[in-house]
């Protein structure tokens, strides 16, 4: 149990990768609150949690309402007296050409991918401050590494994320809390089912592995970050990408 006894706020859980960490981090001993703009995703994932044993609950969040997490926060407090665990998973991506992106494809990305982060970051830090620990987790991308082609609103907040994790482990690292960034490769999730055959067989073929990842990949990479095992590690930037950048 690597998490027991220990509270995670995990964003964007109500589905994909956010959902198998919530229920792994769950099995592993913590609480988890499942937070999404998704009603119906964050309750499945909340039963799926109270089916296997574990202890959670939903609170329907938009990560660009400052209020909002704010009030997560104070929820959380309310229900288990601290909050050990921020990850920062939620993030969409809108591509296009950069010559053809609109301006409300460049705002929506920012705002979720990176203002989101800040949002739920700030919102936290105080109560982790008095505990004098914490870990917080932020999902950057490869593509926040080498860029990519119809992607630069995506790529400059998972980018973004980068600076701003670098930033905050020291920052936060004096006060006992831990911040880490993990960068995907190619995985298999809801922002992947809409891709073309053609394209996912040429992501399996870019990667080493020649496979995509799968969310228990990502979640594994969490859990490590999340746990005591880490302990030591602080402003890292792991990369889950099956080799794909070496």
């Amino acid at each position: 149990m690597k998490l027991e006894n220990k509270v995670a706020i995990i964003t964007g859980a109500g589905s994909g990768i956010g959902r198998e960490s919530a229920i792994l981090f769950a099995k592993e001993g913590a609480k988890v609150v499942v937070a999404d703009v998704n009603e119906k995703g964050g309750e499945e994932t909340v039963t799926s949690i109270k089916n296997n044993g574990g202890d959670g609950f939903f609170f329907k969040l938009d990560v660009t309402n400052r209020e909002q997490s704010k009030n997560m926060v104070k929820t959380t407090m309310e229900k288990y007296g601290r909050i050990d665990i921020l990850i920062n998973n939620a993030g969409i991506n809108q591509d296009a050409l950069v010559a053809k992106m609109t301006e409300e494809q460049w705002d929506r990305v920012i705002d979720i991918n990176l203002k989101g982060v800040f949002n739920c970051t700030q919102a936290v830090v105080e109560v982790m401050i008095n505990q004098g620990k914490g870990a917080i987790i932020n999902t950057s991308s490869i593509v926040g590494v080498n860029g990519n082609v119809g992607q630069v609103n995506y790529s400059a907040t998972k980018a973004g994320l980068i600076g701003m994790t670098k930033t905050l482990a020291k920052e936060l690292g004096r006060k006992g809390i831990r911040v880490n960034a993990v960068a995907p490769g190619f995985i298999a999730t809801p922002m992947t089912a809409g891709v073309p055959d053609k394209i996912l067989e040429m992501m399996k073929e870019k990667t080493p592995l020649k496979r995509l990842g799968e969310p228990r990949d990502i979640a594994n990479a969490y859990l490590y970050l999340a746990s005591d095992e880490a302990n030591f590690v602080n402003g890292a930037v792991l990369a889950v990408d099956g080799g794909l950048v070496i």
